[in-house]
């Protein structure tokens, strides 16, 4: 478990469950970013919970006597709050909220909507995290009223009327639209300012959350990006004009990916994502240092896919070399196997660079700026090369540009 210093936070328990597809080993992992999570939003993680099970109960999440035993550490407890590593349906929340009356019942989503509630700044970012909240809050309206009861009679209220429940439904769907309506808005206005920008190349930083997307920016922008070794420290985009050389284009930082990434939040950050899109050049950053960056790469990978942005030129930035420690093996161990957590940088480079090839692949800390000048001499490469192609006879930008086709020309006569 992570061991951090708190005061004042909620006390919490977290809940996951080992199945077919989900080993103890993963979830364990999965545990601890949900500990991280919830050391985010504000809370002090002092118990977990796991059950082994072909597949979540469809009713409580958990079995009938796990639920109990829960119920019972709660209570003896005096748990704020009690947080399920995945999904809840509408019909799960309701029955277990039943059971366990004492806390506020939370899944992964409404703690990641929770923790972007808190990290929105701008309007826009704000609007976006309402209405995210507002599609998961729809479903479940049911399980988080008592008061069921009828509306009072009265003048023009005569007859069944509507259930207090479907009033608060259709007020939800208005504001739905209304957010919806206004995101438009907003979406139209940011798609002129990208509009305004010019032709410069767009490059666009992507990764998991905490790997460093924002301090690299402030490295190589010179910004004064909001940092800190918390999750979705970065909503909103920032996009800044950055000169390498003679040559300008256009850095921005986005929102970090995750696994189990809510579809509400896939949907309603759509224009923060048009960001990714729309760059020329992908930096996906990741943090070395992580004892599962492979799956976390993974995921960030299945994100691009589900955005179609999985055919960008990217270049792999592994980050925080300062902070990488492989796991070592005592020369008279002969029983433990060697895995990749063994593995060296110099190992890890041998291997990434055969796998994304060397020009795709850099080893970097963006705080001590290690390896920092082979890094902008990387980006500046593929940049200038996306440059050339879109504008062939800049010489403003490339003064050595003649000399660059006086060279092609003559490596195509000695072809012929």
């Amino acid at each position: 478990m992570l061991e951090k210093e708190v005061i004042n936070f909620e006390k919490t328990a977290i809940v996951g469950v080992i199945t077919q597809n989900q080993s103890e080993e993963k979830l364990n992992e999965y545990l601890d970013e949900l500990e991280f999570l919830t050391f985010t939003a504000g809370g002090q993680v002092v118990k977990r919970f796991s059950q082994k099970m072909e597949r979540p109960n469809p009713k409580t999440f958990v079995g009938t006597g796990k639920i109990e035993e829960i119920h019972q550490f709660v209570k003896e407890n005096d748990i704020s709050t009690l947080v399920f590593d995945d999904e809840l349906s509408p019909s799960q929340q309701k029955n277990i909220s039943k059971i366990i009356t004492e806390c506020k019942i939370l899944d992964r989503t409404h703690l990641i909507l929770d923790i972007f509630a808190q990290r929105a700044e701008t309007s826009y970012a704000r609007t976006q995290v309402e209405l995210a909240q507002c599609q998961y809050l729809l479903p479940r309206l049911s399980g988080m009223w008592t008061h069921l009861e009828r509306q009072k009679g009265g003048i023009g209220m005569r007859g069944p009327g509507e259930t207090e429940i479907e009033t608060d439904r259709r007020i939800v769907r208005d504001r739905i639209a209304l957010l919806k309506e206004k995101i438009k808005t907003i979406d139209k206005q940011m798609g002129v300012q990208r509009g305004n920008r010019g032709a410069m190349v767009r490059v666009a930083l992507v990764g998991y959350t905490n790997v460093g997307k924002s301090t690299l920016m402030n490295a190589v922008g010179k910004s004064d990006v909001f940092v800190e070794n918390k999750l979705f420290a970065t909503l909103d985009t920032t996009v800044r004009k950055v000169v390498i050389k003679n040559l300008p284009f256009l850095l921005s930082d986005t929102v970090g990916f995750i696994r189990k990434l809510p579809t509400q939040l896939v949907d309603s950050f759509k224009s923060t994502l048009d960001e990714v899109r729309e760059a020329d050049l992908l930096l996906h950053v990741v943090d070395i240092s992580h004892p599962e960056f492979e799956d976390q790469i993974e995921s960030v990978n299945k994100t691009l896919l589900d955005i179609k942005c999985n055919d960008k030129p990217v270049i792999m930035v592994f980050n925080k070399i300062d902070a990488y420690k492989p796991l070592t093996i005592d020369e008279d161990d002969l029983m433990t196997e060697k895995t990749p957590r063994h593995f060296t940088l110099e190992e890890w480079k041998a291997t990434w660079m055969n796998k994304v090839g060397e020009q795709n692949a850099l080893f970097i800390s963006a705080t001590n700026k290690e390896n920092f000048e082979e890094f902008r001499e990387r980006v500046y490469e593929a940049v200038r090369h996306i440059h050339i192609t879109r504008f062939p006879y800049n010489k403003f930008l490339y003064p050595d540009y003649k000399d660059a086709v006086e060279k092609e020309d003559k490596d195509e006569e000695e072809i012929e």
